[in-house]
């Protein structure tokens, strides 16, 4: 049977399409190393995992497709704390933030047009741009200067009569960097001034490490109405299974088009809205400053380690909990691969994301890896034992 053309064309995930491979690696007897998912292990809120235990509905229903008003009260509360004028109308509750993405790029982008965005960037960005037809047209970043952002000049050279919007993710994934108010009042300008949208992924505004305050686009008057807030509750409360995000934008005419695409997939997840709703009401700020200072303590160890490597180079992340590194090897694909189907190093291999992925152009970030900070230092030190030993033996194997 025929596959379609975009099922061809569609990308794999660097994040999961070596799962096999590690699974095949466990079986037989090697201890993996999981460094290459956002999937922390910080246990979820007590409250949320009560509120789960106490769901007394006789009937698992259907629920509105925007979303329980409850939580979208919830969600607009937690808004007006970071200072942004948001209410519950603004808001509508998606199955994670990927549908969120999905969701926005459906309503507002036709076949064949053109979204800028900074790269390397979050890999399902390219996936949801080929699933509605549009162009992804990258503003390329470097590992040299720690991913920072060039002049905005070469945003506003990228525009052409098929550009539709500007999408950032703040703080970045996957390498960590932090927009500073100032990059994101020029690139807020040039949205305002050609009429795009301006998408921001801000699912990790808790996590942010710079001496600077997180801003978000949604407290940036020149866009008041033509900026997209994308966020979920995934990493925040550390709760990636129950499918809950949300998309938040001031224009009626863009919230009434996702609102169909949301009718025609029903509804978002109950029980996952049930459990969002409790956790942003009853988790402390306690509880986020542990996990805030976790993430920090395992980012400054990665780093530290990583960069102790002969070859190695990763450059400090401002937020988020993922590190890009640049490895003394030509094809990190190929390195990846190899740790998993051919190494051990005393019974334990690595398992990262090649950074490959993470561009939409052939040929970039060939020896560069994604790596997530999501377990404690002694898992993490544990996995760069398994990852000197193995650039050792690769270069030493393959000459590199």
């Amino acid at each position: 049977m025929k596959i379609s053309r975009r099922g061809q064309r569609m990308p794999s995930s660097p994040i999961r399409r070596l799962f096999h491979a590690a699974r095949a690696a466990e079986e037989r007897g090697v201890k993996v190393y999981k460094l290459n998912i956002g999937q922390p292990d910080v246990p979820t809120p007590e409250a949320a995992i009560e509120a789960l235990h106490h769901v007394d509905r006789k009937v698992l229903e259907y629920t509105q497709s925007e979303g329980l008003d409850s939580l979208r009260d919830r969600l607009a509360e937690y808004y007006r704390g970071f200072g942004l004028d948001v209410t519950r109308d603004d808001v509508i509750v998606t199955s994670g933030g990927s549908e969120a993405v999905l969701f926005a790029f459906m309503t507002a982008l036709d076949p064949h047009d053109e979204l800028i965005v900074p790269e390397p960037a979050y890999a399902n960005y390219l996936a949801f741009a080929e699933m509605c037809g549009a162009r992804i047209v990258p503003v390329q970043t470097s590992i040299e200067n720690g991913f920072r952002l060039p002049p905005v000049e070469e945003f506003e050279k990228l525009i052409t009569p098929s550009t539709r919007g500007i999408l950032i993710c703040n703080p970045n994934n996957p390498t960590g960097y932090t927009y500073t108010r100032a990059e994101l009042e020029a690139i807020a300008d040039i949205a305002a001034r050609h009429g795009l949208w301006l998408f921001s992924d801000e699912v990790y505004r808790e996590f942010c490490y710079t001496d600077e305050p997180f801003v978000s686009v949604m407290s940036l008057p020149q866009i008041r109405d033509n900026a997209v807030l994308i966020d979920s509750v995934s990493k925040r409360y550390n709760e990636c299974g129950i499918r809950i995000g949300c998309l938040v934008c001031r224009d009626r005419s863009l919230r009434d088009a996702v609102m169909k695409f949301a009718q025609a997939r029903l509804s978002p997840p109950l029980l996952g809205q049930i459990v969002a709703e409790a956790s942003i009401a009853h988790t402390s700020a306690e509880y986020m400053h542990h996990v805030y200072d976790t993430y920090l303590e395992r980012r400054n160890y990665l780093i530290e380690r990583l960069n102790n490597i002969p070859g190695v180079y990763a450059p400090m992340p401002g937020g988020a909990f993922y590190a890009m590194a640049s490895l003394p090897v030509k094809d990190a694909d190929r390195f990846c691969r190899w740790c998993l189907d051919e190494f051990s190093h005393n019974g334990t291999t690595v398992f990262m994301a090649p950074a490959s992925g993470f561009y939409s152009e052939p040929g970039k970030g060939l020896n560069q890896v994604r790596i997530a900070y999501v377990h404690d230092t002694e898992y993490l030190g544990g996995a760069m034992d398994a990852l000197e030993a193995a650039l050792e033996a690769y270069r030493r194997e393959n000459k590199e």
